[in-house]
Order: structure tokens, then C-alpha cells, then sequence
């Protein structure tokens, strides 16, 4: 390069390597020193780059900085999935004659073929579907469910039901917004809910030195899954299982940690034998004994997600199909039960909570309320409310018939509780 350089200012000088410089017009002379002023600064130019890119590639923290924002490029639609079979074509072959049906009206208004040409990225994969983020043209992210499960119900019974959950507002539940019917698959379009599910912060693995969740944190999420299944209660009285599948995967965390419920009220919609097999509603004591929920089955549900959060235990004969995992998840809720009633039995990640096993005791004891295993004893949804709602964040000053305590950080030190106090029936 620089050879040529010195070429081209000889060229300019008039030099002539073959002899004396010939004369020239001043025309021709004129286009000649443009040629070369051009060339000359696309010559620096490239010199640039490469000196730039040479320095990039010596310099470690430049080069990681162009790798993490090479990973962040959008990887594409995944929704409709890499292989085709029957329904991705289905979805690719649509024209703009398939809408999405909007179940609230105060949400911005999409195409199905703009949430399908849409960013996407896989959230999960479970009994009923797989779940997808979506950001639309707008900014805006959405969830996408894909059920298969839901082909025995018709097209106009479905919409009617997707139309009731589409009215449910509270703080605590997860808004429908829209959905798509084909008798194969449904496509439900919910909000996005940016702390994902309290499943994850209870079991996932956590970085080195990365903080569970505190005991404020859980007794908020707790409250606020108490008020959003009554909510339920209230407005869907009709329905035997308000909700059918409360479990910590379908309890999402907002961006201040609120709970909101998800795939609630699904049971009418469902086919009858998938829901059976995979619903948490059908792992209760009542269907294994008897083949019958109630209108406490939920409230089991509901018992067993509060042991699940202090116990910080995963109750994982959830996962297994039908009834065959119900006695096992009896012995699950047994071995809290009689383990020995000390702040032993706590979750050792939960922190923050320093003068407050009073009320994280008063807790466990509605949980075991909730999910008492006689459904006569079973308390009712509006008692564990009220119960619930009493509790605070620290023990009022009378703490002493609850526990001592260190510091925070020391083992938790405190009184059995005796079987009178926590009267409970378990039959595995």
C-alpha cells in the first residue's frame, strides 16, 4: 500500500519513471488530480478500517463487547417451529382472512400474521403446550400458548369461554388478551410477565452468592395468590374448579414480584382425559379416593403451594400422569407433617427473616389447613383469606411462644410444635 502511495504522489509530481515529463493540457491535467484525490482518500479509508479492526481484535474487552451484541440478534420466529408438520403449515399458508378474537377492549389491536412474524423465543414446553414471547411491531411483549388439548370443545363454546375469562380483571391474574381457534390447536395470547414463574426462583439453580426469595417476598406472592383465587371464586361460582391447576409454574412474578395466576379456569375447555392425567386438581385426595373435586380441591392446591414455598420442597409427584402419583405426594406432604416441628423445616434460602418465624409458623399452619387430606376438615377458601391476609412481615411482641432467635444468619433455634397444635390427617 504504501508502494502504490508513492507511486501515485511521483504520478502527481510529474514524474515520469521512463523519462522527462510530457507535456499535458490543462483539461486533461485537471481530471487526472481528481482521479487521484480520489483514490488517495479511499486509500486512507481502507487504511482506517483495517487499523481499526486490527485494534478490536487485539484489544479482549472490545472483542467480547461485539460478540454479546452479535448474541443478541434476534434469532427469528420460533413459534411456528422448524419442522413442518401439519399445523406450522397450517399457519404459513394463512392469509389475512385469519383474525385473532380480542377478548378485551382496551388492547392495541394486531394481525395473526404479525404476532407469527414476530421475534420470538421458547419459554417453556409442558403437559399442555409450549409457551412463546413474542414482541409485536409496537414494542409490546406478549406469551403465546399453543394447546392441543382443547379439540373436543366446539368453536362457539370456546369463544364464549375465552369471552368470560377475557372479563376477569385483577391485579392478580394474568389478562387474557386474544385468541386463535382451530379444532386442532388453540393459540392463547396473554401478557408477558417479566420475573417468570415462581417455580423457577424456588428451584432453579442460582448463581454463586445469587439471593432466593425472602421471606417479605414469598408471604407478598402468597397473599396475592390468596386474593386472586378468591377472586376466581367470586366470579366463576359456577365452576366447581375456579382455577384446576394452581401450582408454582402457573404463578407468575410481575416487575415488582406480585403474583399473578395463569392458566386458570382451563378445565371446560380441556379434553376430559388429558386433564385427568396432567391437571393438578386431579392429583387431590378426593379424586384419588372418590373420582370427585370440590369446591376445596383448589383450596388443596393452594395448601400445598404455600408448603411448597416455605419448605422450598418441589412437590415432584406433580409430574407424574393420573392417580399413581398421589400416594407418593401423600408421603411428600407427610414428611413435612411430622418432620420435627422446628425452624428446621424452613426453607434455608429463604431470607429476611429475622424476627418473623412467629408468622412464618402461623403460615405453614394454613397450609396445613388448606390441604388437610378430609375434605369435612379442609378449611374454605374465605378462612385461609382471612387468615392470610392477618399476617405480617416480623412477630408482634409477644414472640417468645413462637421461637428465639440469633441473628439472621444463624440456624433457625426454636420450640417443637406439638401434634395438638397442628392437628392433621394424612392418609397415604
Amino acid at each position: 500500500m504504501c508502494v502504490i502511495l508513492c507511486k501515485i504522489f511521483a504520478w502527481m509530481a510529474g514524474n515520469n519513471l521512463c523519462g522527462e515529463p510530457l507535456p499535458k493540457c490543462s483539461s486533461s491535467r485537471k481530471k487526472r488530480t481528481i482521479i487521484i484525490i480520489i483514490v488517495v482518500a479511499g486509500s486512507l479509508v481502507v487504511l482506517a478500517l483495517i487499523a481499526a479492526v486490527s485494534y478490536i481484535l487485539k484489544d479482549p474487552a472490545m472483542a467480547s463487547r461485539f460478540k454479546k451484541a452479535e448474541k443478541k440478534k434476534p434469532a427469528g420466529n420460533v413459534i411456528l417451529g422448524k419442522k413442518e408438520d401439519q399445523s406450522s403449515q397450517h399457519y404459513r399458508k394463512l392469509g389475512e382472512k385469519a383474525k385473532l378474537y380480542f377478548v378485551r377492549n382496551d388492547r392495541e389491536k394486531f394481525q395473526l400474521q404479525e404476532l407469527l412474524r414476530a421475534s420470538a423465543e421458547v419459554l417453556g414446553s409442558g403437559s399442555f403446550g409450549s409457551s412463546y414471547k413474542a414482541v409485536i411491531s409496537s414494542g409490546e411483549a406478549l406469551v403465546v400458548k399453543r394447546f392441543k388439548q382443547m379439540n373436543n370443545v366446539g368453536k362457539e363454546e370456546f369463544r364464549e369461554h375465552m369471552v368470560r375469562l377475557g372479563r376477569l380483571s385483577h391485579p392478580n391474574l394474568l389478562s387474557l388478551v386474544a385468541f386463535y381457534y382451530r379444532k386442532e390447536e388453540k393459540l392463547l395470547v396473554s401478557d408477558f410477565a417479566p420475573n417468570g414463574s415462581l417455580a423457577s426462583h424456588l428451584h432453579a439453580r442460582r448463581a454463586p452468592g445469587e439471593p432466593g426469595l425472602d421471606w417479605p417476598t414469598r408471604l407478598k406472592i402468597i397473599k396475592g395468590v390468596a386474593k386472586g383465587l378468591a377472586y376466581l371464586y367470586n366470579e366463576l361460582s359456577n365452576l366447581t374448579l375456579p382455577h384446576g391447576h394452581l401450582k408454582s409454574s402457573n404463578v407468575l412474578l410481575n416487575h415488582t414480584f406480585d403474583p399473578l395466576l395463569s392458566d386458570y379456569a382451563l378445565l371446560p375447555v380441556m379434553n376430559k382425559e388429558h386433564a385427568q392425567q396432567f391437571m393438578v386438581a386431579y392429583k387431590s385426595p378426593e379424586f384419588s379416593q372418590y373420582d370427585r373435586t370440590t369446591r376445596k380441591t383448589d383450596v388443596w392446591s393452594l395448601g400445598i403451594l404455600i408448603l411448597e414455598m416455605l419448605t422450598g420442597k418441589f412437590p415432584a409427584n406433580y409430574l407424574r400422569q393420573g392417580k399413581g402419583g398421589n400416594a407418593d405426594l401423600a408421603t411428600w406432604v407427610n414428611s413435612v407433617v411430622r418432620e420435627e416441628w422446628t425452624g428446621e423445616v424452613f426453607d434455608k434460602d429463604m431470607k429476611g427473616t429475622k424476627n418473623g418465624e412467629g408468622e412464618m409458623l402461623k403460615l405453614l399452619k394454613i397450609g396445613m389447613g388448606c390441604c388437610e387430606w378430609d375434605i369435612e376438615k379442609r378449611w374454605e377458601l374465605r378462612e385461609a383469606l382471612e387468615r392470610i391476609e392477618e399476617l405480617k412481615e416480623r412477630d408482634s411482641d409477644n414472640v417468645e411462644d413462637y421461637s428465639s432467635y440469633g441473628s439472621e444468619g444463624d440456624v433457625y433455634s426454636s420450640r417443637a410444635v406439638t401434634d395438638d397444635e397442628f392437628s392433621f390427617s394424612v392418609q397415604a
